[in-house]
């Protein structure tokens, strides 16, 4: 009797043992399934609405290619991730640029390429973009990222909307930058953006952080005439974890906010901006999974039995950095009762590289098995590192019983491509 884990049609220890592990398993259509209830939900339900792809979550050639053709734009933060999505022959009018210390260089490339609005993130940032655009005979359209100061039931790391936060321009300062950006003749200010972090469960700190900028865009109208056109929400809905498998609807988060951006634009006589959100996680987190071989297996007794695995903190650092929790299966004993607690650790040369506690897992879990690694879609390619020297594991997308490779796993040779030596030997 088959007992193998099975994902998107296709055999999980099937493909473990074609394209070896560890290894990064996306489902193709269920991160097209995000992005067409994006669109159903969201971007045809309130006029003038946009939605960026964050893609910081994950991001590759193949990735940009079903944004562009889900028709969401994307959310860059690098000039690395902007080169990417360039190679992509993503539309450089549907990128938003952000990031909180921009190079200079970075900035001219976005400005010559036309992408299509640049978030500033600090006050000088606008002087940088302004000289960029006029050596080009150009106008950048920006929005100013704006620091709400609200405080989002989640990880300390991962809070970016609090006062105090490194991203973002403090409220107080609004005003000023406000006045200078119109004053600049290269700059054409659309409006604002607030991101308030990563993995917020909750829509009512959006709606805290509405009341904060729309009070704001009523201000400006008044002292500057400023009329805002644009008002970016950001991203950061959250997604289930451990042992759940259903997320909110994007709805649960969306629909709450534009209620009440209009309440608020009618209570203060001002036009319904076009309203843009950046979902990145909610999209990829819950289509990917790993895949890793069991090694090593220590019994401590009156302890803890420790499981390693192929992988760890170098694939998936998420453990180690933020406490995030995961859920996992042995991929080809499915179905066995789980009579066997174990504690899954990689094979990093670190005591913190634990990706899992206390997981049930059937009595004859042995090496060689596969462990399924589940929602590990977002930040865990595109955080993946090469410590120990440890080769970064392929990509492959499934759909429906079809898998494709879409990112070569790095060899041993690719870890020194750029290495040379200082002595003749």
């Amino acid at each position: 009797m088959k007992t193998n884990l099975c994902y998107d049609g296709c055999d999980l220890v099937g493909l473990a043992l074609k394209y070896g592990t560890p290894l990064y398993v996306f489902s193709k259509s269920m991160i097209e399934g995000r992005c067409s209830e994006i669109r159903e939900q969201f971007i045809k339900r309130y006029g003038g609405s946009h939605a960026y792809y964050a893609g910081k979550a994950f991001l590759t050639l193949a990735m940009c290619q079903i944004v562009e053709k889900e028709g969401l734009g994307l959310d860059v933060v690098s000039g690395g991730e902007l080169h990417l999505a360039l190679k992509a022959h993503f539309p450089p009018e549907r990128i938003i640029f952000h990031g909180n210390n921009k190079t200079r260089q970075e900035i001219e490339i976005a400005v010559d390429q036309d992408v299509g609005r640049i978030a500033v993130d600090w006050e000088g940032e606008i002087d940088i973009i302004d000289k960029a655009a006029g050596l080009k005979g150009k106008r950048a359209s920006i929005l100013l990222r704006v620091t709400p100061e609200v405080e989002a039931l989640t990880h300390k790391y991962i809070r970016t909307g609090h006062r105090g936060s490194k991203f973002g321009i403090p409220l107080e300062r609004i005003p000023y930058v406000v006045k200078k950006s119109l004053s600049l003749q290269n700059l054409n200010l659309m409006g604002f953006h607030f991101h308030l972090g990563s993995q917020i469960e909750d829509y009512r700190p959006y709606i805290e952080a509405v009341d904060v900028i729309t009070k704001v865009m009523s201000d400006l109208r008044d002292d500057f005439g400023f009329v805002t056109k644009e008002l970016d929400i950001g991203g950061g809905f959250g997604v289930e974890g451990f042992e759940k498998t259903t997320s909110k609807p994007i709805s649960y988060f969306v629909d709450p906010v534009m209620e009440r951006i209009k309440a608020r634009c009618s209570e203060f006589e001002l036009p319904m901006p076009s309203v843009a959100i950046e979902p990145g996680r909610w999209i990829v987190s819950e289509a990917g999974i790993t895949l890793y071989t069991i090694g090593s297996i220590k019994k401590i007794p009156g302890s803890v039995t420790y499981v390693s695995v192929d992988g760890g903190m170098s694939d998936n650092p998420r453990p180690a950095l933020y406490d995030a929790k995961y859920y996992a299966e042995v991929a080809n004993k499915m179905g066995r009762p789980k009579d066997k607690v174990i504690t899954v650790v990689g094979r990093c040369c670190e005591s913190g590289d634990i990706l899992i506690e206390d997981l049930a897992v059937p009595s004859d879990v042995q090496p060689g098995d596969i462990l399924a690694v589940f929602n590990t879609g977002a930040y865990n390619y595109s955080m993946a590192s090469n410590y120990n020297m440890l080769p970064k594991p392929a990509v492959v997308f499934v759909d429906k019983g079809k898998d494709i490779l879409v990112v070569e796993r790095e060899t041993y040779d690719d870890l020194l491509a750029k290495q040379k030596f200082i002595f003749n030997v």
